[in-house]
């Protein structure tokens, strides 16, 4: 019984964890088409190119592609390195703060 109560208690911390949570990350506002490939500076001048052509601007961290929840936050940003400070929802994340 011990046992599956912990392992239990572990699930729920782990979902929970997945499920939402606040938090800064460091990572690429690269674009929709190109996604992850976004995640290095030598994709600056094609995340421009792609999201002038219409492709969102996503927040790449690592393999992980987070789609934004207001675009004009990142406007400034497509291509650069930037650090965020917000919330990640799934697989959006909602922009308090972002800088270079």
């Amino acid at each position: 019984m011990k046992k599956f109560l912990l392992l239990m208690l572990l699930s729920f911390s782990i979902a929970a964890t997945y499920a939402a949570g606040d938090g800064t990350w460091t990572g690429y506002i690269s674009d929709s088409h190109c996604g992850a490939k976004g995640n290095n500076d030598a994709h600056a001048d094609c995340a421009k190119k792609c999201v002038k052509e219409g492709y969102a601007p996503v927040f790449v961290v690592g393999d992980k592609v987070y789609t934004i929840n207001d675009p004009k936050k990142v406007s400034k940003f497509i291509g650069d390195k930037v650090t965020i400070t917000g919330t990640i929802n799934g697989d959006a994340i909602a922009i308090d703060k972002i800088s270079k």
